[in-house]
């Protein structure tokens, strides 16, 4: 066992290392890829060689196609991180998580019907289809669970979850089967994907994912009031049905904004979250439960370097093609699942 004066020092380390982490993977994003371009070529042109400077392939491979990847794995990584964290806080139960409960498939089932049907073609069209489709499926994951109850159920909550998700994954394939261009252009991003991601569609994305990340932090601390239940948050000055309202469209704005860009990405909801509240109680130990703004902000940097790192595993596991970034977030999420529905804990929301 470690000595408690060693404890402090320990903290110290994690916290550094958790700092350290998305600088480091950006980094190795930018420097690492699945064409023919070196590592070290890439560092010299990010120093500001000349003759790197002056090379046009490497101009464009890091200007045009790695610099707007890595920002979009910040952006999205961060949205479906406190999507996450905001869903299982306010439905207390650790299972939740945009992936599970359907919103991705909402939002990429209106991604699908805004090209199929309304034309769809840029990045801003593709934000307010994603929107409406992630505001379609959170409302109706939980109009469903919570039919005859008062409140759902965590297991009946995630049974409405994966079966609307199936729902709408089949109607997506039903679409997009029907017209064969449409389906060769976005069948790689319905699996979750980074690649092709442009300059402009983060520049678009951004301030929407912002939006959804500030909203969730002026909601941090009615929404632990809620925590303690409806009848103290209302003696306390908040009221829980505009509570709920305001997480459901922060969830919808991050979730929509996420999917417009990457496409459906399952299970970083689920790892960021768990990873966020070990991580609060870890460095802050004195306090029984960290702070809910703090474990948001934790989510969130957690959610922008796994990403990160599954994109990057994306790349390098079957070079010269590409994985599907879902494929490699599901590969840490999935045993993460299995144990959480083992265990007891989730049962009560004991584990949040």
């Amino acid at each position: 066992m470690l000595e408690p004066v060693n404890r402090p020092a320990l903290r110290r380390a994690l916290l550094l290392l958790l700092l350290l982490s998305v600088p480091v993977l950006a980094l190795a994003s930018l420097l690492i890829g699945a064409g023919e371009i070196r590592p070290g070529q890439a560092l010299a042109f990010l120093l500001g060689d000349a003759a790197a400077r002056s090379d046009a392939q490497l101009q464009t491979v890091l200007l045009s196609l790695r610099l707007p990847r890595m920002a979009a794995a910040l952006l999205v990584g961060s949205a479906l991180g406190v999507a996450g964290m905001l869903m299982q806080t306010v439905t207390r139960n650790p299972l939740a998580e945009p992936g599970l409960l359907g919103v991705n498939a909402g939002a990429a089932l209106g991604v699908v019907v805004g090209i199929a049907w309304a034309g769809v073609e840029n990045g801003p069209g593709y934000l307010l289809w994603a929107g409406l489709g992630a505001l379609l499926g959170n409302a109706s994951v939980l109009a469903v669970a919570q039919a005859g109850h008062h409140a759902a159920a965590p297991l009946r909550l995630v049974l409405a979850g994966v079966a609307l998700g199936a729902t709408f994954i089949g109607i997506s394939s039903a679409i997009l089967l029907s017209q064969p261009a449409g389906y060769d252009q976005y069948r790689f991003w319905v699996l979750g994907s980074l690649a092709g991601v442009t300059p402009g569609m983060t520049l678009w994305t951004a301030p929407v994912v912002l939006a959804g990340l500030c909203s969730a932090l002026l909601l941090a601390r009615p929404l632990s009031a809620l925590l303690l239940g409806d009848d103290i948050a209302r003696s306390l000055g908040h009221r829980p049905l505009p509570l709920r309202l305001g997480v459901a469209m922060s969830v919808t704005l991050l979730t929509g904004s996420a999917v417009a860009l990457a496409g459906p990405i399952g299970f970083l909801g689920l790892l960021a979250p768990y990873l966020s509240r070990f991580l609060a109680r870890a460095l802050m130990p004195s306090s029984h439960h960290a702070g809910l703004a703090t474990q948001l902000l934790i989510a969130a940097w957690l959610g922008a370097g796994l990403l990160l790192a599954a994109d990057l595993a994306a790349r390098l596991a079957v070079q010269p093609f590409e994985t599907p970034i879902s494929v490699m977030t599901a590969l840490a999420g999935a045993p993460l699942l299995i144990w959480l529905a083992r265990s007891k804990a989730w049962q009560n929301g004991a584990a949040l």
